[in-house]
C-alpha cells in the first residue's frame, strides 16, 4: 500500500482529490489537512510515503512545510499540487525538497500516476515547469512571460488580439474583476505601462 496525505486549503479540491485517491486499490489515504502547518504535524505523526502539497495556503505556505517534512522524514516524497508556476514558487519549492510538481490542471488519472511514480523514486514535472527548470539549468535566459499563469497567458493571448476586457470575461468564462487583475498582474510582470505594450510584447515573442 502507498500511503498518501493531502495537504491543501479548498475543501472542495482536497476532498475530490481524496475520494479519487481512496477508489485505487493500492492507495491508502492516511491524513489530510487545510494548511502548511497542521499538514506537517499530519505528515510528521503518519509518516507516510507520498504527500500532495498545496503552496500557497492561509496557514503557512507549502514550501514551508515541505521543508519541515524533508528535514524530519527524508524519504517522502512531496509532490507539489499548486495553480502555481511563477519562478518564485516553483524554485523555492524544488529547493525545498519538493519530489514532484503538479498544476492542478492535471487529470486524476495524471496525478494518480505521479504518486506512484514518486513511490518508485520517479519525478514527474510539469512540462511548463520542466522548461523553467531545464532553461535555469542550460543557463538559458528565462523570458519575461515564463512567468505568467496559464489563465494569465491566455488573457495575454485575448488581449493581443484586440479584445476588451468584458470580451475577455465573456471568452473565458470569468468576471470582468477577475480579468482586471489578470491584466494587472500581466502588465506587472512583463513590466510594461499599458495594454497595447504588452500586446506587441505578445507578438513579438509568437505567442498567439
Amino acid at each position: 500500500m502507498i500511503r498518501i496525505v493531502v495537504i491543501d486549503d479548498h475543501d472542495v479540491v482536497r476532498k475530490g482529490v481524496i475520494s479519487y485517491l481512496e477508489t485505487e486499490a493500492d492507495f491508502a489515504v492516511v491524513g489530510q489537512a487545510d494548511s502548511g502547518h497542521k499538514g506537517a504535524e499530519v505528515v510528521l505523526a503518519e509518516k507516510p510515503d507520498v504527500v500532495l502539497m498545496d503552496l500557497i495556503m492561509e496557514d503557512g505556505t507549502g514550501m514551508e512545510a515541505t521543508q519541515l517534512i524533508k528535514k524530519a522524514l527524508p524519504d517522502c516524497k512531496i509532490i507539489i499540487l499548486t495553480s502555481y508556476y511563477d519562478d518564485e514558487q516553483v524554485f523555492p519549492a524544488l529547493e525545498a525538497g519538493a519530489f514532484s510538481y503538479l498544476l492542478k490542471t492535471a487529470s486524476a488519472e495524471e496525478i494518480v500516476i505521479a504518486i506512484k511514480k514518486a513511490f518508485n523514486g520517479e519525478t514527474v514535472i510539469e512540462p511548463k515547469v520542466a522548461h523553467k527548470v531545464m532553461s535555469r539549468f542550460h543557463g538559458q535566459k528565462p523570458q519575461l512571460h515564463d512567468q505568467l499563469t496559464e489563465r494569465e497567458l491566455e488573457v495575454l493571448i485575448c488581449l493581443a488580439n484586440g479584445a476588451s476586457n468584458q470580451e475577455i470575461a465573456d471568452q473565458l468564462f470569468i468576471g470582468i474583476k477577475t480579468v482586471k487583475t489578470h491584466v494587472s498582474n500581466i502588465l506587472r510582470k512583463l513590466d510594461v505601462h499599458d495594454r497595447t505594450q504588452a500586446a506587441v510584447y505578445a507578438h513579438k515573442q509568437k505567442l498567439l
